[in-house]
């Protein structure tokens, strides 16, 4: 007990060792969590990924709680005497400050969480982490209709959750509102294609159509809009210099939205020569 006792007097006074002891006792065990967490799988899935971020955030705050307690004398006497330079020190740190209270934002709007995809200025991504400074998310092609995952991931500071809006695209994960168009050089009346067009799409569609119809409901009884629904759509506008865009617009499967569209453009084609082909 003298030898406990005397060996914490020894680390209390010699506070910058008990601090480096601390900091490699909280990190050995934040990683023995995180690899139990994630185990040998190869792939992380939702839950891990939501546990290991915790595990991080809650050992980054304990770690800083504890400093704070310990070193409480130390920074008493710091903020005394910078309190001639605070302004100086706010300005400095405004980009901190402004990660922060992004975060704060974030936790208290539910923007998203971890496994939601969102979209961030010109950044679409599933979130894989987000901390108190910044979130991290694993990009995918939504621009391009793909809806697949680029390899790249991104990281941005929570400030620019003040600058840009963020966008919930969680539930494009299952199923997505699949839109394209086809551009048609010669002005003649397409309206006569639509029709055994439409067939066509219903029978690519057949198979998913009537779970795409209860989940597009549970999207509107959740979202409280009336969506387009799950029934393909069609229609025309002409382009500035006298071109016909064909437009159509699928309910279906996220990773079945760039098979299904190169079908429908091949139906599309194929009706088209037939009927205008020379």
């Amino acid at each position: 007990m003298e030898k406990l006792t005397l060996l914490i007097d020894f680390l209390l006074t010699h506070k910058l060792l008990l601090t480096v002891l601390i900091i490699i006792l909280i990190s050995a065990i934040k990683r023995l969590v995180i690899h139990n967490i994630r185990g040998d799988v190869a792939f992380l899935s939702e839950t891990q990924r939501k546990w290991m971020s915790r595990t991080k955030n809650g050992s980054f705050i304990l770690l800083i709680v504890i400093l704070f307690m310990l070193w409480q004398t130390e920074i008493n006497k710091f903020a005394l005497s910078v309190t001639a330079i605070a302004i100086a020190i706010v300005v400095a740190s405004k980009e901190i400050i402004l990660c922060f209270t992004g975060s704060i934002q974030r936790a208290s709007s539910r923007s998203f969480v971890i496994g939601d995809w969102i979209e961030m200025g010109s950044l679409c991504g599933e979130v894989i982490e987000h901390n108190l400074m910044a979130t991290v998310i694993q990009e995918i092609d939504l621009h391009h209709g793909q809806y697949h995952f680029t390899g790249k991931t991104a990281t941005f500071p929570n400030s620019t959750f003040f600058t840009y809006p963020v966008k919930n695209l969680n539930f494009m994960k299952r199923y997505v509102y699949h839109d394209f168009k086809i551009t048609v050089i010669e002005f003649v009346n397409l309206y006569p294609l639509f029709p055994d067009l439409l067939v066509k799409i219903e029978q690519h569609c057949e198979d998913f159509f009537e779970v795409a119809k209860r989940y597009n409901s549970v999207i509107e009884r959740h979202a409280g809009v009336d969506l387009p629904g799950a029934e393909p759509h069609i229609h025309i506008n002409s382009g500035a210099t006298g071109e016909q865009n064909v437009h159509i617009m699928i309910f279906c499967p996220t990773e079945r939205a760039s098979h299904l569209e190169q079908l429908i453009r091949e139906d599309f084609m194929v009706a088209y020569h037939q009927a205008f082909g020379k």
